[in-house]
Parts: structure tokens; C-alpha cells; sequence
């Protein structure tokens, strides 16, 4: 298949099943074939991971669209994730119907709105002009504001608007930084149709006038940092993923942090090789470790499950940023291996966290007990999913912290190392005490074991020994993983 097939299947696939949603009504066929978006997804990626480490970047459409090794790295995660969520999606519909909160016109809604997220994210990942970067994260805050309001409820219509609110400040901000990358570029004699291309930029980053980099790069950090659940412009996160269909938020908090994260790490490149790794160093220790303390001290004070696996998303992002701020290829190799375990786990944690709230009617963490013995294969995969946000082995988020702290140190930034680890203790404190009074401990009242579904547990076990599996060994997608680290490491 050609570079041009590879790049344009992704988005078109997502996208041509979203036109295709309103008008073939829901029926359990039309409800799996969802799962031909992160097949296709995924069937691309895998193809682009045998070809760009070796030979180069893809491009298409005179260099629109470009797939280097850190784009293929996101993209895998995208169509991972989407599968698990897509997978999840119809039994969860059906319980939501049986619950009397659905019916045919909002699961094809749903349906729609899903896939459109899928095109949105996938486009924003592939594309190489940062000014279509900048419209496919501003369409993926669009569409899944309505997502988030899936239910009509007052909570989640007021989650929808403090969501597109606070990220219409941050997808501000990140166009303001934009404008002035653009306005640097064009100064410096760039054409105009290469003045936002990301390779370009990088390439010719020392011709930049720093000062306008400089602000232009803070103002993109914060900008897409409020996307990716970093302080200052972080409120949106709880309320949206506590409200968001189950899913939904598994790939709002495993796939969309990532990408905007992405976004940072692009502009941190160019501003890299413009001004040094002193400045985009500073700014995002400063961002990460107030992300972090802000995450464990809310973490502490969780009475909601739902909430606190959003607050758990901000603590790793936050371990995401530090690593960013490290820069070296090992902290780069950390950080990509930290997103595709994050993703894993939060996906299979969001999505039993859904299962959870039909089975007991509640999020609040205090009127559930027992949930082991209740539902044993659902307590057991929402257990194995925050032990693995716990970065316990054998799950790949123990491999990808050993990794930050290592390069951290290495790096002399031993000192914000050492109080990210002591914030990881108390959160790691928060959510161990908080998950086993939920897991563990009679039922509430005697009844037969809940039993699930194979369409309920197999995404579940699916996303679980995915993530283990990259604990265990990275042999597979070491080239890749080698080479991505190398684009935005130093």
C-alpha cells in the first residue's frame, strides 16, 4: 500500500463511518462495525512501524500529512485504545437502554460523535502543519463537548460547557502561539506555505527571532497543556471524564491527553533548537510538579471513583511533562513508553468504572464494597487496572517511571525527581486506599456473583495483557520506540 493510501485510511475510515452512523440505525452489527475505524487504524500504523524507522518519514499531499516514527508511536496508541473503547461501546449502549437513558436517534448520535473524535485525533497526530494541528485539536473539544453531554443530565450539560469553556481559553492561547510561530517564520524569510510546516520550522529554528518564539511557545505549552490536563487550565478534566459516557472518557483520558501532548512536544523541538533546553525546560518542571501536587493533594480528599481516575490522569500527564522537561532520549523513550501504558490502563479502568456505575447505581466511592466478591471479573479488571496505574509490575507503567526517574537523575534534575516520587507516594497512598474499599470486603448484601459477558470482560483482558505485555518486553516495537525517542529527545 502507498504512503499516500497509509496516511489518508486513517482519517478517512473514522470518518466515512461517521457520515454512514445517521443513516443505517442501530442494530448490533452497525454497533461492532464500529471497530473498523481502530482496525483500520491500527492495520496502518502497524504498516507505517515496519517502514519508518528505516526508510524515513511518509508524507502525502506535498507534505501535509507525515507520519515519523513519534507519529506512528501515537497512532498505534490511537487505534489501541479505540479499539477498547469501540469494543466496550455496544454493551455499555445496552445497558444505558436498559436503563431507560437511550434509544435509537442518541446511540447513532453516539455513534457519529465517536467517530468523528477518532478522525479528529488521528488527523491531528498525522498532520505536519502546525495551523492544521491547531483546527483538529479545536475539533475534537467540539465534538466531544456533546459527548460529554451524552446523557442530558444537568451535571453532564454543565460538565459540557465548563469543558468547552475552559478549553476554548486554552485552544485560544494555543492559536495566539501559533499566530506568533507563524509571524517568527515569515520574519526570518520562511515562504509562506512552509511557515507552519513542523519539519521546516525545525530545521531552520535558529533563524527564529527568539523572543517571539519564546512567547509564542509559552503561550502554545499552556494552550495545548489545558487539552492534555495541566495546570493552570486543568478544571475541565474531573468534571468532564466523571460525566462522559464510559468510553468516551477512557478515550478522552487514554488517547486524547496524549495527542495534545504531542502538540506540545512538536513546538518544544523548535524551541529547543532556537533557544537552548534551558527555557521549555523550566516551563514545563514548573507546570508538571504544580500538575502533580495539585493531583495528589485532590486525590487525597476523592469520594467519587469516577473523579479520581481523572485525577490520576492529571498525575501522570504531570509525569509525562517532567519527562519532557528532562529532554534526553532516554526521558523521550520513557515518556512515549508512559503514554502507551497510561492509555492501556485508564482505558480498562474507565471502562469496568462504567460496568461498575450500572452494577451499583453510584460513583460514590463510599456505597461501594465488596465489589470482588459481587462481580468477580469486574472487580478483578478494575483492580489490575489501577494497580497498573500504580506502576506496579508487570505493567509497563513501572518500566516507564524507572525510566523518567533514571534519565532525571542523569540529567542533574535529581531534585525534581525526588519530589515528584514523594507527590507519586502520596497519590500511589490516595488511590490504594480508596480502590481496596471499593474491592475488597463483603457485599453490602448476600446475592449471587454478578457475571459478565464476553463482550463486557474480553476488551477489558485484552487492554490488561496489552499493557503487561509492554512491561514484560518492548522487542516488538523497539526500532520504532528508538527512533521516536530520538525526534524529541536530545
Amino acid at each position: 500500500m502507498s504512503h499516500t493510501a497509509l496516511l489518508t485510511v486513517p482519517v478517512a475510515t473514522p470518518l466515512a463511518l461517521a457520515v454512514l452512523y445517521p443513516a443505517a440505525g442501530w442494530r448490533p452489527v452497525t454497533a461492532w462495525a464500529g471497530l473498523v475505524s481502530p482496525a483500520a487504524i491500527l492495520a496502518c500504523a502497524g504498516a507505517l512501524a515496519t517502514d519508518v524507522p528505516p526508510h524515513g518519514p511518509a508524507t502525502a499531499y506535498g507534505g501535509l500529512l507525515r507520519a515519523d516514527a513519534l507519529t506512528v508511536w501515537i497512532l498505534l496508541g490511537i487505534g489501541a485504545v479505540g479499539a477498547l473503547a469501540c469494543a466496550a461501546g455496544p454493551a455499555y449502549l445496552a445497558v444505558e437502554r436498559a436503563d431507560g437513558h437511550g434509544d435509537d436517534r442518541t446511540e447513532r448520535r453516539y455513534g457519529m460523535l465517536v467517530h468523528l473524535f477518532l478522525a479528529a485525533m488521528t488527523l491531528g497526530t498525522l498532520t505536519a502543519n502546525l495551523g492544521v494541528l491547531w483546527i483538529a485539536v479545536e475539533a475534537t473539544t467540539i465534538v466531544t463537548a456533546f459527548l460529554v453531554g451524552h446523557r442530558r443530565t444537568r451535571a453532564g450539560v454543565e460538565a459540557a460547557w465548563k469543558y468547552v469553556v475552559i478549553c476554548s481559553v486554552g485552544i485560544a492561547l494555543a492559536f495566539l502561539g501559533t499566530v506568533l510561530v507563524y509571524f517568527a517564520a515569515r520574519h526570518a524569510g520562511i515562504p509562506e506555505a512552509h511557515a507552519l510546516d513542523w519539519p521546516t520550522l525545525a530545521a531552520h529554528a535558529d533563524r527564529l527571532d527568539p523572543h517571539t518564539l519564546r512567547l509564542g511557545t509559552a503561550l502554545a505549552v499552556l494552550g495545548f497543556g489545558t487539552k492534555a490536563g495541566l495546570v493552570p487550565l486543568h478544571a475541565w478534566l474531573p468534571d468532564a471524564h466523571s460525566q462522559a459516557p464510559a468510553p468516551v472518557s477512557a478515550l478522552m483520558s487514554g488517547v486524547l491527553l496524549a495527542v495534545a501532548f504531542t502538540a506540545v512536544l512538536r513546538y518544544k523541538v523548535i524551541a529547543d533548537a532556537a533557544l537552548g533546553t534551558g527555557f521549555a525546560r523550566t516551563l514545563l518542571l514548573a507546570v508538571a510538579l504544580l500538575t502533580l501536587a495539585l493531583a495528589a493533594a485532590l486525590l487525597l480528599a476523592q469520594r467519587d471513583y469516577k473523579r479520581m481516575l481523572a485525577y490520576s490522569s492529571m498525575e501522570h500527564m504531570s509525569l509525562i511533562a517532567l519527562a519532557a522537561a528532562v529532554g534526553t532520549r532516554l526521558a523521550t523513550a520513557a515518556l512515549l513508553l508512559h503514554m502507551a501504558g497510561h492509555g492501556l490502563a485508564k482505558g480498562v479502568a474507565f471502562c469496568s468504572s462504567g460496568h461498575l456505575m450500572h452494577l451499583t447505581g453510584t460513583t460514590r466511592i463510599g456505597r461501594v464494597r465488596g465489589l470482588l466478591g459481587r462481580a468477580p471479573a469486574l472487580g478483578a479488571a478494575f483492580g489490575l487496572a489501577v494497580l497498573a496505574l500504580l506502576a506496579l509490575p508487570p505493567f509497563s507503567l513501572f518500566a516507564s517511571e524507572l525510566g523518567i526517574a533514571r534519565a532525571g537523575f542523569a540529567a542533574g534534575l535529581g531534585w525534581a525527581v525526588t519530589v515528584a516520587l514523594v507527590l507519586v507516594l502520596v497519590a500511589f497512598a490516595a488511590l490504594t486506599g480508596r480502590s481496596a474499599r471499593m474491592l475488597l470486603g463483603p457485599p453490602p448484601e448476600p446475592a449471587t456473583p454478578v457475571r459478565l459477558g464476553a463482550s463486557v470482560w474480553l476488551p477489558l483482558l485484552a487492554g490488561l495483557l496489552a499493557c503487561a505485555a509492554l512491561g514484560i518486553t518492548i522487542a516488538p516495537l523497539a526500532d520504532l520506540l528508538d527512533a521516536a525517542a530520538s525526534i524529541g529527545g536530545h
